[in-house]
């Protein structure tokens, strides 16, 4: 019989870390390894962080972009565990340090652990390589719960990126972030972002592509923080099993091979 994979959870006392407990929990082949958060956390479901690596095959972390790459440097310096990091916002700093982590262990970073998500990517990547800048208009909308402190979401920027590539263009060099004031007319071939933030609302993206006679508008709605808790938990199940390096949810759903 196979042994349970040992799973801890950084980030613990978030609404994540405790979906993501929680999932653990429930699942058969996986066992709670230990659970950490905050230094200045108490809690008495939490445990040293140091004592909690040494026991774990895989930590799943939902926390902060700074919170991860600290988790990051002292997983490479031990040689493990392997990482699925949930955590959004990073700067271009802060993905350089967990790309020099992933020399030493399996990282896998996604801003969206959902199936559905992933699939849009796919879904506006194509869209975009099809749908010409000269006649479609490409705008990224989504609205996230009052808390969230990222600004626009990790999903929202994995969608520009994916309409980026259909396009052949750096996201960077054509995204619009802001509209305020007399903000001119829109220029051809800009990616724009609109971001809502309120109440309790767990996740929701549409890509629009605005047309002088039609609107074609791919989008995803989440109901159940469950969801992203399932998607991280199998990709600790994938990234388990790998080799030290860069990795993302199409990875484990084998679009690249």
């Amino acid at each position: 019989m196979t042994s349970p994979i040992r799973i801890a959870v950084a980030g613990a006392l978030g609404r994540m870390g405790l979906a993501v407990a929680e999932a653990v929990e429930a699942a058969p082949d996986l066992v709670l390894a230990g659970r950490f958060d905050r230094p200045d956390a108490v809690d008495p479901r939490l445990a040293e962080r140091a004592s909690v690596l040494q026991g774990a095959d895989v930590v799943v972390d939902f926390s902060t972009p700074a919170a991860s790459v600290a988790l990051a440097g002292e997983a490479a310096a031990r040689g493990g565990p392997a990482l699925v990091i949930g955590s959004t916002g990073f700067s271009a700093g802060e993905v350089d340090a967990l790309a020099e982590a992933a020399l030493r262990v399996p990282i896998l970073r996604a801003g969206n652990f959902s199936l559905g998500v992933n699939m849009l990517m796919g879904l506006v990547e194509r869209a975009a390589a099809s749908l010409s800048p000269g006649d479609f208009d490409i705008e990224i909308l989504e609205a996230h719960h009052r808390r969230k402190v990222d600004a626009p979401s990790g999903t929202a920027l994995m969608l520009g990126e994916a309409a980026a590539r259909g396009r052949g263009v750096d996201l960077e060099a054509v995204s619009v972030r802001a509209r305020d004031g007399i903000s001119g007319v829109r220029p051809e071939g800009a990616l724009g972002f609109a971001v809502v933030r309120g109440g309790g609302v767990i996740g929701e993206h549409s890509v629009i592509f605005a047309g002088e006679d039609e609107v074609l508008t791919l989008s995803h709605s989440a109901r159940d923080r469950g969801l992203f808790a399932r998607g991280a938990l199998a990709a600790a199940r994938w990234v388990v099993a790998r080799e030290a390096g860069n990795y993302d949810m199409q990875d484990v759903l084998g679009f690249r091979r």
